[in-house]
């Protein structure tokens, strides 16, 4: 009985802990993948001209991003803007990353 407390006092320690690790490693992926978008759109701007581009025209098997795999079922603005920063949301349906590229 004694080893059964232990292990309930163990598990209710790492599992708040786990917990953390994911969060954090979802926002980790979800800002590299803002900053891949924002570096696509910089390149997309010099190359083109413009100062706008939508998310379809960064992300494609022809474009600069091949693929954007969501790590948290967030989602990514539909359009960038030069110099003005990315707001992802519903990261895990409840947080928000703001990238100033």
């Amino acid at each position: 009985m004694i080893v059964v407390v232990i292990i309930g006092l163990l598990a209710a320690m790492a599992i708040p802990a786990l917990q953390k690790v994911r969060t954090a490693s979802q926002d980790k992926a979800v800002l590299n993948n803002a900053r891949q978008l924002a570096a696509a759109a910089d390149q997309y701007f010099l190359e083109n001209g413009v100062s706008s581009v939508t998310q379809s025209g960064l992300v494609g098997a022809a474009n600069y991003v091949k693929a954007l795999n969501l790590v948290a079922n967030e989602t990514y603005p539909a359009g960038f803007t030069q110099g003005i920063t990315i707001t992802i949301k519903g990261i895990a349906g409840a947080r928000t990353i703001t990238y100033a590229p």
